[in-house]
């Protein structure tokens, strides 16, 4: 009678799993929200093709300034980021003239640890990009599991969220904002991590609008919890080809 009663109380929670899925993929409302910010997300893709920019990348480690770049960006015919070095070649530092075993020692320890960073903000940065800009597919099957919610935004001005949840990993959650006015995306807030959900990944994307144009992403701030790196990127300077 127990494994009975244990059987039944399976069944209606999956049952009730499946219904909630079921009704949040049907949200008429909510269908409307994701149609407008996959057409919102295409539409952006395809206008910013025409457009250069400039893009700043500045990294820090635990809250100290370690390397900022610049690069001019235009989308390539594959639609993903084609970016050329403004900046001049760093200096080439001189070669240690003692030729001591500890000099060169030291030097060895530090490039290996520039190497784990950079490979580490790569990483880091590689994962957000898999993020921003919302994917139409990703998009559609979240939608198909019923990943995703509705819920007005704080502070109204009639915006509203979607929020996505094991968007690309189990356990993460990405809140995108969106305004009604202008059906675009306002700002995208990311939690995610890299192999280890203890190894956190935070980012905040803010989103403008070119003047006569499409929007874009204006800036975007990603957070390595571990290893307190942070990469901070600005775009500026948008011109029509």
């Amino acid at each position: 009678m127990k494994g009975k009663t244990v059987c039944r109380q399976l069944a209606m929670l999956g049952a009730t799993i499946f219904c909630s899925t079921l009704l949040t993929a049907q949200n008429p409302e909510m269908q409307q929200k994701v149609q407008e910010l996959k057409e919102a997300s295409a539409a952006n893709k395809q206008a910013l093709a025409q457009y250069t920019w400039v893009e700043t990348v500045t990294i820090s480690l635990k809250g100290e300034q370690k390397k900022q770049e610049h690069f001019q960006v235009r989308l390539g015919p594959d639609g993903k980021p084609q970016k050329q070095s403004l900046d001049q070649p760093a200096p080439q530092q001189a070669a240690d003239s003692g030729g001591r075993r500890g000099g060169r020692l030291k030097e060895h320890v530090v490039e290996k640890k520039k190497e784990e960073y950079k490979d580490y903000a790569d990483s880091i940065k590689s994962l957000i990009e898999q993020y921003v800009p919302p994917d139409k597919n990703l998009i559609e099957q979240a939608k198909e599991k019923g990943n995703i919610s509705l819920s007005p935004a704080p502070g109204g001005d009639g915006q509203f969220e979607l929020t996505f949840t094991n968007y690309v990993k189990q356990g993460d959650k990405m809140v995108i904002v969106l305004s009604k006015a202008q059906k675009g995306i306002v700002s995208v807030s990311i939690n995610s991590y890299l192999d280890d959900p203890k190894d956190a990944v935070t980012a905040a994307v803010q989103f403008s609008a070119i003047p006569g144009g499409p929007n874009h992403v204006s800036s975007v701030t990603i957070n390595g919890v571990s290893k307190e790196l942070t990469i901070a990127t600005q775009n500026g300077n948008y011109q029509h080809l």
